[in-house]
């Protein structure tokens, strides 16, 4: 309820308010002091004195503790006071209020208030999460016999529609939607009303009716009651609990007030007296009455009005802090000591109110700068949202990097790195220093033992002056072996000169190559000498790290990390070129990155990508902060604010880079006006005249504040701060410093260096920390973009007076924020310790909700909001990580619900965050099954869980996409250390929610699989096997190799249309390929072992057996494995050898050409089409007529040779043939071109005439009829379904089992497209457990391409059993992200003479090309019936089977069967005998 301010009352009156209040007057005349405390969610202390007002309790953590914690001594009681209790718990249910869903979230209460004598019936309507255009259409009942009668009263701007109904708008606030009627004729016995949504024509309804409200009677036997206010009270704020704790406008506390008094009014008319409604209300105000005590303790006469509100000045004194129960009596009762000594002194009530106003009662309170110790289990009432609106579709577009990229000169040390790089192994340690206009490049690699190269461009003769480190930091003498000829063994060093090797182009490059033996050492310090001089590397060693994990390198002409493909790069050159400029001061810095803007925007993406890698580099220390130049703060900060500016403008400009946007203003920081950024010099001198301590650590950091403020500085405040709270110890400074990146070294880098330790006196203490809290704040205030105390201040407003700090400066709140947003930023911030944090996470997400439509306005504080929105962020990423030990002993309910909060945190952060949406939809979903114990909640909770993981996956792969290649290029250029360079990415995502939630997502993942029975793996191909351990990232970069001996491949990336490489005899990996696509289909058919590993810790463990021989044993959810010997291996081989053995041999009859080029589906025969469309033309008529298969034609064997023959297509038949002897000469990379060529061809005029007759004689559409362009399109499918026979995968499998790759002939089978619902895949021998009995099957949303191609996540999967069709069993909900969607059109199916060969699965090799493309939809399974409906589940999945065992009995053999779901009807576009 909103706060309110009382009249001006005598202290012996009572004042009674329209609203649920109660008031208290003290005093008298214009300086009385009025006490108003409210019944609801929070409880205010008014002082007014002219216009100034004093506010005590902005929530329920204030005061309202006091009410509810404790009784206070009060005097005997008055009728005027009353004082809610926390007992009352009564909720008296209304007649006259009623809610209704509407849609969602979208729910309408009505209430209607009685009449009172002289008073209307009131109606008030009032719609949640409401769209912003309702209209209110109604009419009034008399007669139930007559229809709708329209009032003469009506609300202002009512119009009459069609003079059979009025309508009247809603009035839209930020939280909801609303109206009030007002009934007057006493013969209407009720009203009917619809509501109209006129924005999108929809109409709201009661179960398909109207809504009835029957309208109370006046009652005149209560005429003359008079119910007790402090009743009317109660019941107010039960009826505002029974709201779910609304904030109300004082017009809606007014009603709120009075409907209340009209429910006690009802209970009276209904011969209730007022004392039982009295008991009922206020059960248990007996004891408190019993608890009360004397107005004093001490016998005076101090009113508790007055007593309460010198308690809260005393609060507010000692900085509002969170008091114990015991303290807050405590704090009582010195207040009302405090009084009684003026009273005792012969102060007159009135004089001592007025003291109390001007604050001139003395207090001995001081400032509590500890943190808080107790937590109150407090939390915000979260209002009902419909999540879509959270939607962003926002997905930049990459700008081609022709347009901005210039061609590198590469330096002589360049060239001579990538010369010698391509066969260097694996890379340990790689950096090109400059030397001035020099160059020197070290490059660390281990192909075995350690090699380490340096080279230098420098004119004058080197030597090397080396050592090596067992331990960071120490130089050991090399031992003898290991010295390179020419070498000199010093104490604890070794000088090796380097060699000068003669070129033709006269860049002459120095080099030096050493060999580290064995493993002993982690690292190797070293120094130059040359022409008598020592170089060193900013004056201190050189020193090459052993320990990095060893990285492949490729060339300057490749994809090398750091050449700059994928980069914006011509802006990354420039500022490299400025970085010796940009040294000088931040203030430098930041007005270069505001210049570069404008460039940056133009390169899109990629540029403001530039950007943030440059600014995250100085963020992170990796850049020299200060360099030679004395700048003042106020210029660092007018410079800052200049650049964040602009990012702003940008921001509001550009939606589609505002989450890049807001990761390079936390790096950035503020700024603010100049006069801000001037007290940060300012305000030192202030600490140091106080405190008196104007030497040691303070005069050096004073200078070098004046010299050059950075972020740093905030970290040195908070270090000092810690050291003084910690009774001086010297240890909790360095500890503070060096969690935060500031070490010895680096304090003594600084221009003006800081040499000594805190070293302050005890009386020091308390003026310390109170003037060094006051400072923490102004450099906060610059320097701390996420710093949420800052935040909060620049957009609340405030106003600071006194001496010393901040004096003057006033910030304005920002204008807009919703209504009650100051106390909910209160709550957030009084909770932000709380070791419990699922309230605080709560109330940071509620407060990004409110703040999300301004993020989206033009709006002249738009920077404000966002460092805001930005520190709320960062606030939920700390929680999280707070509240892990929160969730140690919780169960599946409690970390679902903080996955759904980060989830919802990561999709407000997010400008392509749809799939994140529909991610929290499902787990809210998962949340509902839970609750209401389904037996099937942990499966879907699981589908849930899974995709979630793939979005997380895709989001990180977006990240290293954009950044990485960034941060690479520019670290090279920079010189930026090499570790800092490799983990950029890494470490961007873990700094936010991502990385949180997908540490939760490993807590669920096994309490999930244990309760669903799931196992830690899905066996997809049962095969035993034994085989050496080979880790791989993709077994797509290993599918054409060739292991010599039996493999067992650890993968993490399985996609699905991978062939599996000889020699494998497992592939194991924590993807989630579908059992049915196509490399499942290959493991099964070649006897292999095929896997999906869920558990972590089993995956972790297989990948350290790298390179050991392992046995692996499959069981029905699980895979045993243990060591194996060379006798195990010799008889698996041999096994395996006869199996080989037994396979027939394959081979291919060469197709001609028929002399058609088009046939329909009763021509089929195998001379001209393969087994796929024969099938088809098979099952017309043989199927059960509610199976529907689809009409065809197709182009026979031989006609893409003829067409290539036709004199139209002479230069492309040549290219082919040219390129055909490249291709078996060896060179694979032909492919590609081949493919192309065949794309040139052009169509003979028979065979379009020939392929139109065909199509419109089996009634399909022909193309061209809408147009030339058509046919075109259709051409084109036909040309990409011929190209697919030079695909790799295709060409390397027939190569593998000896097919000819020449004799394959390519038919295409021509059929309308069936804009799909669902389509599926069924197999009716079950191909995971070959049982023979059982039907399985997988099931998508939209085109079948999802199932079969590779495609991420799960499809629906389930089983059934032959004899009982009518129970399918589901195994896993799906957990694809996307569906694949067309409008009406043809496609164009592959269909070779060596698909369905017996014994090799050829089938899915080769493409199928719709004629339109096909729309990606991101899926919302919420709304699904197939998820959300067991019985059109059920009803859908038995169909299926049902189509699967017809199919089967009509072949006698187990059928691999492909259709699709349309309006609930079947239809099966293709079957082959399942392999």
């Amino acid at each position: 309820m909103s706060n309110s301010i009382g009249h001006t009352a005598s202290i012996l009156q009572a004042k009674t308010f329209n609203s649920p209040t109660s008031s208290i007057a003290v005093g008298g005349g214009r300086g009385a002091v009025v006490a108003e405390f409210r019944v609801g969610p929070l409880v205010s202390v008014w002082a007014t004195k002219r216009n100034a007002r004093l506010r005590c309790g902005v929530n329920g953590r204030r005061l309202v503790n006091w009410r509810r914690s404790v009784s206070f001594p009060m005097a005997a009681p008055r009728r005027h006071c009353f004082v809610a209790r926390a007992v009352l718990t009564t909720d008296y249910a209304s007649e006259n209020e009623r809610r209704f869903n509407l849609d969602g979230d979208i729910e309408l209460q009505v209430d209607v208030m009685p009449p009172l004598q002289g008073h209307a019936c009131k109606i008030e309507f009032r719609v949640s999460n409401s769209y912003d255009n309702l209209v209110l259409h109604w009419g009034a009942i008399r007669d139930q016999k007559e229809g709708w009668t329209l009032p003469a009263h009506r609300p202002e701007g009512t119009i009459v529609y069609k003079n059979r109904a009025l309508r009247t708008t809603f009035q839209k606030s930020a939280v909801d939607s609303s109206l009030k009627l007002e009934v007057n004729d006493p013969l209407i016995q009720a009203i009917e009303f619809l509501i109209l949504d006129e924005g999108q024509n929809n109409w709201f309804k009661n179960n398909g009716g109207n809504f009835h409200m029957k309208l109370p009677h006046k009652a005149e036997s209560i005429q003359d009651v008079s119910i007790p206010e402090e009743l009317v009270q109660i019941q107010a704020f039960l009826r505002w609990e029974r709201k779910g704790k609304q904030n109300y406008t004082p017009e809606q506390e007014k009603a709120e007030y009075e409907a209340a008094r009209a429910e006690l009014l009802e209970e009276v008319a209904k011969g209730i007296s007022v004392e039982e409604i009295q008991r009922r209300l206020t059960k248990g105000n007996d004891q408190g009455k019993a608890n009360e005590k004397p107005q004093s303790l001490s016998g005076s006469t101090i009113p508790d009005e007055l007593v309460q509100i010198q308690a809260y000045v005393r609060w507010e004194k000692a900085g509002k802090p969170s008091y114990s129960p015991d303290k807050q009596l405590r704090e009582f009762e010195e207040a009302r000591k405090e009084l009684q000594v003026e009273l005792d002194k012969g102060s007159s009530l009135d004089e001592i109110s007025q003291k109390i106003i001007k604050g001139d009662i003395q207090t001995k309170v001081s400032m509590q700068l500890e943190k808080k110790s107790y937590f109150t289990p407090e939390r915000i009432q979260r209002k009902k949202r419909d999540v879509m609106q959270m939607l962003n579709k926002y997905v930049p577009e990459l700008v081609e990097e022709r347009t901005f990229v210039k061609q590198k000169v590469f330096t002589a040390v360049e060239l001579f790195a990538d010369a010698t790089e391509r066969d260097a192994g694996p890379k340990l340690f790689k950096k090109i220093y400059n030397l001035g206009d020099k160059q020197l490049l070290v490059r660390a690699t281990k192909p075995g033992k350690i090699k380490v190269l340096l080279a230098t461009d420098l004119k004058e003769p080197v030597s090397l002056h080396w050592g090596l480190s067992k331990n960071n930091g120490e130089w050991l003498a090399p031992p003898p072996s290991m010295l390179p000829q020419g070498s000199l063994s010093l104490e604890k060093a070794a000088e090796t000169p380097f060699s000068t090797p003669a070129t033709d182009d006269g860049n002459q490059v120095q080099h030096l190559e050493i060999q580290i033996d064995g493993n002993d050492f982690v690292g190797m310090p070293f120094l130059l000498l040359s022409a008598g001089n020592w170089i060193k590397n900013n004056g201190s060693d050189f020193y090459i790290d052993f320990a990095a994990t060893p990285k492949p390198e490729g060339s300057l002409s490749g994809d090398r990390p750091g050449d700059g493909r994928g980069t914006a790069r011509n802006l990354l050159e420039k500022i490299a070129e400025m970085e010796g400029e940009a040294q000088k001061s931040f203030m430098h810095r930041f007005n270069i990155a505001a210049d570069l803007l404008d460039e940056a925007k133009k390169a899109g993406q990629l540029g403001l990508a530039a950007i943030f890698v440059w600014m995250r580099f100085m963020a992170t220390r990796q850049l020299i902060w200060n360099k030679n130049y004395n700048v003042k703060p106020r210029e660092i900060s007018k410079a800052q604010d200049r650049l964040t500016d602009s990012l702003q403008n940008t921001y509001r400009d550009c939606p589609q880079y505002r989450e890049i946007l807001r990761m390079v203003m936390s790096t950035v920081g503020r700024g603010g006006e100049g006069d801000v950024g001037q007290r940060i010099r300012d305000e030192i001198l202030v600490i140091q005249r106080n405190n008196d301590c104007k030497g040691g650590i303070m005069e050096e950091w004073h200078q070098k504040l004046h010299n050059n403020t950075s972020p740093d500085d905030v970290v040195i405040c908070q270090a000092l701060i810690d050291y003084i709270k910690s009774d001086f110890d010297i240890n909790i400074y360095w500890k503070t410093l060096n969690e935060n990146g500031i070490t010895k070294k680096r304090l003594l880098s600084y221009d003006r260096a800081i040499h000594s330790e805190p070293n302050f006196r005890r009386d020091q203490k308390e003026g310390l920390l109170r003037d060094l809290g006051n400072y923490l704040r102004t450099l906060k205030a610059v320097h701390s973009g996420a710093d949420l105390e800052a935040a909060v201040s620049n957009c609340m407003g405030y106003q600071a007076e006194g001496q010393g700090f901040m004096v003057g400066v006033q910030i304005n709140p920002v204008r807009g924020l919703p209504s009650g947003y100051q106390g909910l930023l209160q709550f957030v911030v009084e909770h932000v310790e709380d070791k419990q944090v699922e309230a605080l996470l709560e109330g940071l997400l509620e407060a990004r909700q409110d703040l999300r439509p301004l993020l989206t306005q033009s709006h002249e504080r738009l920077k404000d909001i966002i460092f805001l929105d930005i520190a709320l962020d960062s606030t939920v990423r700390t929680a999280i990580e707070r509240g892990y030990e929160e969730l140690n002993k919780a169960g599946p309910e409690k970390i679902m619900y903080f996955i759904a909060l980060v989830l919802e945190n990561l999709a407000l952060s997010s400008d392509d965050n749809e799939d994140l949406i529909y991610c929290l939809k499902g787990w809210r979903t998962a949340l509902d099954l839970l609750n209401r114990k389904d037996d099937q909640w942990a499966l879907y909770a699981k589908s849930v869980l899974d995709r979630t993981r793939l979005s997380l996956e895709s989001k990180a792969e977006w990240y290293q996409k954009v950044l990485q290649p960034s941060a690479e290029y520019l670290g090279s250029l920079l010189g930026i250390d090499q570790w800092a360079v490799n983990i950029f990415t890494e470490e961007v995502i873990r700094a936010g929610s991502a990385a949180s939630l997908s540490s939760l997502l490993n807590r669920l993942d096994p309490v999930l699989r244990r309760t669903a029975n799931l196992g830690s793996w899905q066996i997809i191909s049962p095969v035993e096997a034994i085989g050496y351990v080979v880790v791989v990232d993709e077994l797509l970069s290993v599918q054409n190799k060739y292991y010599e001996r039996p493999t067992i491949l650890v993968a993490k990336h399985v996609k699905g249309e991978e062939e599996i490489p000889d020699g494998a005899v497992a592939v194991l990996t924590s993807d989630m390929p579908d059992v049915l696509s196509h490399v499942s289909v290959r493991a099964r058919n070649g006897k292999i072992l095929f896997a999906t590993c869920f558990d972590g810790d089993i995956l972790a463990d297989l990948r350290a057996a790298e390179g050991k021989l392992l046995h692996l044993k499959p069981k029905s959810s699980d895979i045993i494995y243990s060591s194996a010997d060379e006798r195990e291996l010799i008889g698996a081989g041999s096994n395996n050898q006869k199996e080989s053995s037994s396979l027939p041999r394959l081979s291919l009859v060469k197709k001609k050409f028929s002399g058609r080029y088009a046939i329909s589906s009763d021509e089929f025969t195998s001379e001209l089409v393969g087994a796929k469309s024969r099938n088809i033309s098979y099952l017309k008529g043989k199927v059960p007529s509610w199976i529907g298969v689809p009409t065809s034609v197709a182009l026979p064997f031989g006609t893409s040779e003829e067409v290539l023959a036709n004199g139209l297509n002479q230069e492309v038949a040549k290219r082919i043939r040219n390129l055909q002897k490249e291709l078996d000469a060896g060179d694979i990379r032909i492919l590609g071109e081949i493919r192309s060529t065949v794309l040139q061809l052009a169509s003979p005029p028979q065979l379009v005439q020939e392929l139109r007759s065909k199509m419109l004689g089996s009634g399909m559409p022909w193309p061209g009829d809408e147009g030339e362009h058509r046919w075109e399109q259709a051409w084109l499918a036909i040309k990409k379904v011929w190209a697919s026979k030079w695909n790799e995968r295709a060409y390397f499998s027939t190569k593998k089992v000896g097919l000819d790759h020449d004799y394959l002939s390519m038919a295409v089978l021509v059929q309308e497209v069936i804009s799909a619902d669902y389509a599926f895949v069924i197999h009716t021998t079950n191909p995971s457990s070959g049982d023979s009995s059982e039907i399985y099957a997988e099931v998508v949303r939209g085109l079948g391409e999802t199932l079969v191609g590779a495609y991420p996540g799960r499809a629906l999967s389930f089983v059934c059993k032959k004899n009982d069709l009518n129970s399918p069993k589901i195994l896993g909900y799906p957990s694809k992200p996307i569906g694949l969607y067309i409008k009406r059109s043809i496609i164009f199916r592959s269909d070779s003479n060596g698909e369905d060969l017996e014994g090799y699965a050829g089938a899915g090799l080769y493409d199928s090309v719709p004629m339109d493309e096909e729309e990606k939809v991101v899926l919302d399974y919420s709304s699904d019936p197939l998820i959300n409906d067991g019985n059109f589940r059920q009803s859908l999945l038995s169909n299926i089977a049902r189509a699967g065992s017809a199919i089967e009995e009509l072949y006698g053999s187990p059928q691999d069967i492909e259709g699709v779901v349309k309006e609930g009807k079947i239809y099966v576009v293709q079957t082959r005998p399942q392999m």
